[in-house]
Formats: C-alpha cells, structure tokens, sequence
C-alpha cells in the first residue's frame, strides 16, 4: 500500500488525540494541571500520539498541507518519547491548551468525514 494511503489513518489519529487532549484539559486550570501527575501523564502521552502520527504521515502529504506545523510537533513528540527528562511542563500546557485546539480545525479539514467514535463528539 503506498504511503499516501495510511495518511487518513493517521490524520485521523492525530485528530482522536488532539481531541482527547482538549476534553481531559477543559475547565482545568494549570495550577491544578501541575498538581495532578496523572492528569500530566495523559496530556503528554496524547501529545506523543499526535507527534507519533505526524511522523508517519507521507512527504507528499506533509508538504500538500504546510499549514500544519509537521516538524515541531514531531519535535515534541521525540522530545517526549526520548528526552524525557528535558520536559518543560509550562510547554506542554502551552502545546495543550493553545496549540493542539488551533490544530483540530485543520485537521478536520483535511478529513472531512471522519469517523465517530462512541463518547467522543
């Protein structure tokens, strides 16, 4: 199968953890977020997914859509799987709550049908 046929799978990945990433920060504020280790677990683990996917989608895909921001966040996913000592949990709370929610609508334009999945709207 040629690469360029798994993208929407791994867009759509992409786009289940961002979504994942909003629902598990609402309403928390980053206080809390640096209180709860769990909480930080997830985010980061989500974060990884998103940069995980990216990293897998085709050249020609990432370069027909410069809009995304395809290597810093594959940055952040080798920062968070390899060098996870160096995590800055002000960052990840920036990537979280700023970044990943500007991410979602390109995302979803890039998949214009994209599956549902029971308790995610």
């Amino acid at each position: 199968m040629p690469p360029e046929q798994r993208d929407p799978a791994y867009l759509w990945d992409m786009l289940d953890a961002a979504k994942a990433v909003c629902q598990i920060t609402v309403g928390v504020r980053y206080d809390q977020y640096l209180a709860n280790r769990t909480l930080q677990l997830a985010v980061e683990r989500a974060i990884e997914i998103i940069g995980e996917a990216a990293r897998r989608v085709s050249e020609a895909t990432q370069n027909a859509h410069p809009e995304i921001p395809w290597r810093p966040i594959i940055a952040q996913r080798h920062v968070l799987a390899h060098e996870y000592g160096e995590i800055r949990e002000d960052r990840i709370w920036r990537v979280a709550t700023v970044h990943v929610p500007e991410l979602i609508p390109k995302l979803e334009s890039l998949l214009p049908n994209p599956p549902s999945v029971p308790g995610n709207p």
